[in-house]
């Protein structure tokens, strides 16, 4: 596993891990259930890839209701896999619902004493802020197992290999399908996730704090211009914006269809009122059918127009 530090001013962050050829990986559910041959499929997927998985005890339990395990079986594989020093990184299974439940149990201790590769979307949304906000952790937004390594086609080796690998300079622009909203540059910490799993967070100890410049990335699923209207307002009123000096959104097309764009572009425009930095759309990132970009959360990036490099 090798470990670097990100940004000019990485302090009071933990080691960035990254995973390499022969890393063990621990493969976790702190969510809801995934299907049994799916993460089969991805985990022989990653193993092909280089990798060496360890998928955890409770990774593919079912129940109860909707969750892959209790509560306390979903945190007890992530402190193992955190606490075991043969393991470099930690892949979620799929999102769902759950990961927020976990939050009061976490071992902060545990988890920032041992930083890892830590890999989720969705609802893991939750997790990769807390091990920010408690751990300066870096995580990376990008590929699940059964949600895409599972599948063929499912993850884009570029991004993958310098965000999670640190093979080469990560970067991201209309390559990856973003599109300039509103011209501009700025630079800051890369932050940020689902947005109606964040938007959740509001008024909860598990909030994201964004204490220095940043550069925040929004993406969700089945949520339409209305209610990206909403969420984004809420945000700007609880004070999450103060620091934001650039916008990233998703590709977006888990949400609307391509006759509804438009509109989502105007109702986002629309949210933010006066902000005045650079705002792009279309990043192929988190709930996507095929090539998902995988990004590094908490890296200092540079945004200039539709281009983003770290």
């Amino acid at each position: 596993m090798k470990e670097v530090l990100v940004g000019s001013d990485s302090s009071d962050q933990s080691p960035v891990a990254s995973l390499k050829k022969g890393s063990r990986v621990a493969v976790v559910s702190p969510a809801s259930y995934a299907k049994p041959e799916l993460v089969e499929r991805g985990v022989a997927r990653l193993r092909a890839f280089g990798y060496e998985p360890v998928v955890m005890p409770h990774a593919l339990a079912r129940g109860p209701l909707y969750y892959a395990g209790t509560a306390g079986e979903r945190v007890a594989d992530l402190h193992a896999a955190f606490a075991d020093k043969s393991i470099d990184g930690v892949i979620c299974t799929r999102g769902g619902w759950g990961s927020a439940e976990l939050l009061p149990l976490l071992d902060i201790a545990l988890m920032r004493e041992n930083p890892k590769v830590f890999v989720g979307y969705s609802d893991h949304t939750s997790l990769h802020v807390w091990l920010w906000n408690e751990c300066g952790m870096q995580t990376f937004y990008a590929p699940m197992v059964a949600a895409d390594w599972a599948k063929g086609d499912g993850v884009d080796d570029r991004t993958w290999r310098a965000a999670v690998e640190g093979k080469g300079v990560w970067s991201a622009g209309p390559v990856d399908g973003l599109r300039v909203l509103r011209e501009g540059e700025a630079e800051g910490r890369f932050l940020g996730g689902c947005l109606s799993i964040l938007e959740a967070g509001l008024g909860t100890p598990w909030a994201l704090r964004i204490d220095e410049p940043c550069v925040l990335f929004l993406e969700d699923i089945g949520v339409k211009p209305y209610q990206w209207d909403r969420m984004l307002q809420h945000l700007r009123f609880a004070g999450m914006m103060e620091n934001v000096k650039g916008l990233v959104f998703g590709d977006m097309s888990a949400c609307v269809a391509e006759s509804e764009m438009e509109m989502l572009e105007e109702a986002c425009l629309h949210a933010l009122g006066g902000f005045a930095g650079p705002v792009a759309m279309g990043l192929q990132s988190g709930h996507m059918e095929r090539g998902n970009r995988s990004l590094p959360l908490g890296a200092w990036v540079k945004m200039k127009d539709a281009e983003l490099s770290a």
